[in-house]
């Protein structure tokens, strides 16, 4: 009886935001937006002093690792080696200004504002924090151009493939290093005293999670290159990414970073009807993605104070002045004018790398992690807003190129 209740309730997410999506596209905004304010709402609805909607533990963490996993693999397995060109330069460089800054000035910004202890284990989670905001994923917005051909919206969309990897992966790195510190009185010396034998168990962690990738990679892909099943084929893409999350994992390796090399080694290799593949990973994921997206909302409880929204409205346009340097100091010798420089610096939205990070985190129990859980969900939110407002005004910073019909 328990269990029915509990396929009723996922299925009702899943039909909510299905009609979430058909809305969004009616009304032509992102359908993130929709889908996390819908789980606000129904986190607030309550039957009998009992929430409408409560999942157990363990359905959040499966549910989690199964996203994290497939999302992962989708962004990595888009990415192409061999059409690295210009354009793709411009983005790491953007990706890579935009991270480092981040650490440096949102990790201050956030101690200061939010009056947080400053001591080693503030400053990881402050760093996890602006590790997780540098991921940045307008695929939705941008999307609404249609069939575009502009250099600027083309550098976003490539920012977001690389920086998705960093962005599920650096946090977990310093998740790990709070882990060795919770509990416990160290000092900085002690912390540095440390560091070194972490490097040297987090380097063997990199090679057991790259192993992993390659090994399975090397075995399904060296089948899937000379037989294809419309059945078993798709199901073998989701069979592989998952155990090899689960061997790097049992291995004492980075699960991420294993998937991670799964994706690259499948996007490089020849595998017979790869896009057929890659458009049953994208439903795949898709589906995820409405029930994370809710979840996320549904689970999080943002304060409803005013002090909370002041301090995290603070936080987010000094977030944008970061970007907005991050863009002008990666593009100084560009020929990028002033208006393509704003649009990219404030085409910030968060996406589904984001969510599942933080879906993940919230079964965690860390101390001070509300406070990042409740910044991210305010800075999802802030972010889709001024993507969508920005994408309304488009005309005015960038042109709209049509594609010619034989690139389409």
């Amino acid at each position: 009886m328990e269990a029915l209740v509990f396929l009723t309730y996922l299925a009702s997410v899943l039909l909510i935001g299905i009609i979430c999506t058909i809305i969004s596209r009616k009304l032509k905004i992102p359908n993130i937006l929709l889908l996390i304010i819908v789980g606000i709402v129904l986190s607030r609805i309550s039957y009998k002093g009992v929430p409408l909607l409560e999942f157990p533990s363990q359905f959040l963490t499966s549910i989690g690792i199964l996203a994290l996993v497939m999302i992962v693999f989708d962004s990595s397995s888009r990415f192409k080696l061999k059409e690295f060109d210009q354009l793709s330069l411009y983005a790491l460089k953007l990706t890579g200004a935009f991270l480092f800054f981040n650490m440096l000035f949102l990790t201050i910004a956030l101690i200061f504002v939010f009056g947080l202890k400053f001591n080693l284990f503030y400053i990881l989670l402050a760093l996890l924090f602006s590790a997780l905001m540098s991921g940045t994923d307008p695929g939705a917005v941008l999307s609404m151009f249609g069939q575009t051909k502009n250099k600027v919206v083309k550098i976003l969309e490539i920012e977001s493939l690389i920086n998705t990897p960093l962005v599920v992966l650096l946090p977990f790195i310093f998740l790990d290093l709070m882990n060795k510190i919770v509990g416990k009185s160290i000092s900085t010396i002690q912390f540095f005293d440390q560091l070194f034998p972490f490097l040297k168990d987090f380097l063997l962690r990199l090679i057991a999670g790259i192993g992993a990738g390659v090994l399975i990679g090397i075995i399904i892909f060296k089948v899937m290159r000379k037989q294809y099943s419309g059945v078993l084929s798709p199901l073998s893409i989701i069979t592989a990414a998952l155990m090899t999350y689960i061997l790097a994992e049992n291995l004492g390796g980075n699960g991420v970073l294993a998937v991670t090399t799964l994706g690259l080694f499948f996007s490089n290799v020849y595998v017979k009807q790869k896009v057929e593949l890659l458009e049953f990973s994208s439903i795949f994921t898709n589906a995820l993605e409405i029930l994370v997206f809710v979840l996320i909302g549904l689970i999080i409880d943002i304060p409803r104070t005013p002090e909370f929204l002041m301090q995290s409205f603070l936080l987010f346009v000094i977030y944008i002045l970061i970007r907005f340097l991050s863009v002008q100091l990666s593009f100084k010798k560009e020929e990028f004018n002033f208006k393509e420089r704003v649009f990219m610096a404030l085409n910030v939205q968060k996406g589904i790398a984001v969510a599942v990070v933080v879906f993940a985190l919230s079964i965690l129990n860390i101390e001070g992690i509300d406070i990042l859980l409740n910044l991210t969900l305010m800075f999802m939110l802030y972010s889709i807003l001024l993507s969508t407002v920005i994408l309304k005004l488009s005309k005015y910073f960038i042109k709209r190129e049509i594609k010619p019909e034989k690139e389409q």
